[in-house]
């Protein structure tokens, strides 16, 4: 498999991650409305009104969600995985001589065939560092130096 093809399925595995944000964060929004609708009113009115407002709270703990699964997209959508580079960007592909980077989300471990790859944000601390490295540079992260092999 070329580095094309590679970054493309690490890139919609990243959509899929951020698709299924969105959606379960959707299903809880609907969730906590349909309970706040459902709370009747009772001669005990703060009972009513601290259900109406506990469903609230969780709603908008959802929808929270849900922008900030919507920014993780908006994030992606600016990636072109057919683009190859020479220094780490929004994008790369990174190998070191311990594990391998792909620069856009953080998704955490994704695996292609037997290989694991760690999506990473541009803005965490590691891909801080890593941000305008070239292959053969090395940086220090958790007290362990790494060597970049390659930048794709």
């Amino acid at each position: 498999m070329n580095g094309v093809e590679l970054k493309l399925q690490l890139h919609a595995q990243c959509m899929d991650f951020v698709n299924q944000r969105i959606s379960f964060a959707r299903q809880a929004m609907d969730g906590a409305q349909a309970s706040a609708n459902m709370e009747e009113k009772s001669s005990a009115g703060d009972k009513y009104e601290t259900g109406r407002a506990m469903a609230q709270l969780e709603r908008d703990k959802a929808a929270s969600q849900v922008a900030e699964a919507m920014k993780m997209k908006a994030v992606l959508d600016k990636i072109n995985p057919a683009i190859t580079h020479s220094e780490a960007m929004l994008g790369s592909l990174i190998t070191t001589e311990n594990n391998n980077f792909y620069i856009s989300i953080s998704a955490g471990k994704l695996v292609v065939g037997e290989v694991v790859y760690l999506a990473i944000s541009a803005q965490s601390p590691i891909g801080l560092l890593l941000l305008n490295k070239c292959a053969r540079e090395s940086f220090i992260f958790n007290h362990q130096k790494q060597t970049i092999v390659s930048v794709f």
